[in-house]
């Protein structure tokens, strides 16, 4: 009788500590969010200072870290065309605090144009999109045009007299430039640089001439003169910069290419935490000082949920895929 109510004991207590180990890991996750955020977050950056990725950045760590009461610290991590900064998120800790500043430009094209990354797309977790962008066909007052269609011409007339710039190799200012060449059929060298900042000095010096990039790294420039604004990319007309037509006003039709900046987290960290996380970005993206600052710098607030920001990835991944493929694009 002893044995057996001693065997009957240990199979009740082992069914308790099985409970109690399934419940262990929700219990700790509610508990997780709810005390999130305690500490400051880190949004690692890509690319350096300046230009679409690192502005976007700005925009919402300076309004969230308002809304939580945490400081929200700007981690510039460029290098490894963004690798560098992927790689770091996707091994951070699982627990919400270190932040990728995600560009489409590296998350669709480094796993198309990689044999070999120091990251997967299956380790990050998206908290949301947050802003997208036009870009701007500009090119340096040495360059005798003053339209879109001026320059094709004036670039078919002169094979390899061009170099343009591009933010690094399977960066969005590279295959859309690759693609703009392919639907013009003019001929310029990629000359890539680690982000806009490095990119717009040379070619503001006119060493390099042309460069078709997202309006935060040129629209002071073009405004000032020092650069032309040939076309933006987008369906319709920038409103920082009305005078200058979409590229199907001014001939070239079909050819439209924007730039989108999402949050993600290190895969495994607690749905809870990725949330709430993204709730507070809503909150912070909505926010009216937001959106002027926002309009200031050419750049579009819009925010999409986790699930629609995958989906946007996805269907940009398809349509990239198709496009890199039919143009033949490669790393330098």
């Amino acid at each position: 009788m002893r044995c057996n109510f001693y065997s009957q004991f240990f199979r009740q207590l082992a069914v308790w500590a099985s409970l109690t180990s399934c419940l262990a890991v929700p219990i700790n996750a509610f508990a997780q969010a709810d005390s999130y955020p305690s500490k400051p977050i880190a949004l690692i950056v890509p690319n350096p200072p300046g230009g679409l990725v690192d502005t976007s950045a700005r925009l919402v760590g300076d309004s969230l870290a308002k809304l939580i009461g945490q400081s929200v610290v700007i981690d510039n991590k460029p290098g490894g065309s963004g690798n560098l900064a992927y790689a770091n998120v996707a091994r951070s800790a699982k627990d919400g605090y270190t932040v990728l500043v995600s560009y489409s430009g590296y998350h669709i094209a480094n796993p198309i144009l990689m044999d070999k990354l120091p990251w997967d797309l299956k380790d990050l977790t998206p908290i949301g999109l947050i802003t997208v962008a036009t870009n701007v066909v500009a090119v340096h007052p040495s360059i005798p045009v003053n339209t879109l269609k001026e320059f094709i011409a004036w670039a078919k007339q002169n094979p390899g007299k061009l170099n343009y710039a591009s933010q690094g190799n399977g960066s969005v200012s590279h295959i859309g430039t690759e693609i703009f060449k392919q639907q013009t059929g003019i001929e310029m060298t990629h000359v890539p640089y680690k982000g806009s900042g490095q990119a717009i000095q040379d070619v503001l010096a006119g060493q390099v001439q042309v460069f078709i990039t997202t309006p935060p790294s040129v629209m002071g420039h073009v405004l000032s003169g020092k650069l032309k604004a040939l076309a933006v990319t987008g369906k319709t007309r920038h409103p920082q910069l009305p005078q200058v037509p979409t590229a199907a006003e001014a001939g070239l039709g079909g050819f439209e290419l924007e730039s989108w900046v999402a949050l993600y987290v290190a895969s495994g960290t607690p749905k809870e935490v990725v949330q709430k996380l993204s709730n507070d970005v809503k909150r912070a993206m909505e926010q009216a000082d937001t959106k002027q600052r926002a309009d200031a710098a050419g750049v579009e607030v819009r925010y999409l949920t986790p699930d629609a920001t995958t989906k946007l990835l996805e269907r940009d991944t398809a349509s990239w895929a198709k496009a890199i493929k039919a143009a033949n694009i490669k790393f330098d």
